[in-house]
């Protein structure tokens, strides 16, 4: 259950009400993180730049980015962005296949060489510590030059980012799967896998 409630619309700032039309128009409504980050003006204004941002960024593509952002999700365990990266994935290509396998990727078939690359990059900057091996990272140079990896590091970064923030204030899933396929977070008796 979310441990902040967001602010209403009728209570927020010119900014607020302008994140929310925005959010509104792309998802049929208002995330809740949005509606909680409205409680604070600069990281509203903040966050939005960075969404934007990364939104407008397309060195890498977005389905290879959308893929390392879910695998973010489910190795923090925030169900409320692997309910809307779920979403966004089906949107850009992500099959159910693809979704059920992200658990063990390394593993299966429905994965590209480049895609495991980058899921085990994603897996990697998401533990605590980040654990990227040189030979990882040397490997997914092969594919990306430094802009890309800036890029691809940046959405990986961000979503881990995001993952946390929405973990620790309790977002629950909204609902944007649909009722289609939404993985559950990776948790193991040891705690969260990668």
């Amino acid at each position: 259950m979310t441990r902040i409630h967001g602010v209403p619309e009728k209570e927020t700032n010119l900014l607020g009400r302008f994140a929310y039309r925005f959010y509104r128009r792309r998802f049929g409504e208002i995330p809740k993180p949005v509606g909680v980050t409205a409680h604070h003006r600069n990281l509203l204004l903040g966050t939005g730049a960075m969404e934007l941002a990364l939104d407008r960024s397309d060195l890498v593509d977005d389905r290879l980015k959308k893929l390392a952002e879910i695998k973010v999700a489910l190795v923090v365990g925030c169900e409320f962005c692997v309910d809307i990266g779920s979403m966004l994935g089906k949107d850009l290509g992500i099959t159910d296949d693809q979704l059920r396998a992200l658990p063990r990727f390394r593993e299966s078939a429905a994965f590209s060489p480049l895609e495991k690359l980058v899921l085990g990059y994603a897996a990697g900057m998401s533990r605590t510590p980040a654990a990227v091996p040189d030979d990882l990272f040397g490997a997914l140079r092969e594919y990306f030059d430094e802009a890309q990896m800036v890029e691809l590091t940046a959405a990986i970064a961000w979503e881990k980012h995001r993952a946390r923030s929405n973990h620790a204030l309790g977002m629950d899933p909204q609902g944007f799967s649909g009722g289609s396929l939404c993985l559950l977070p990776e948790v193991t008796g040891k705690g969260v896998s990668a």
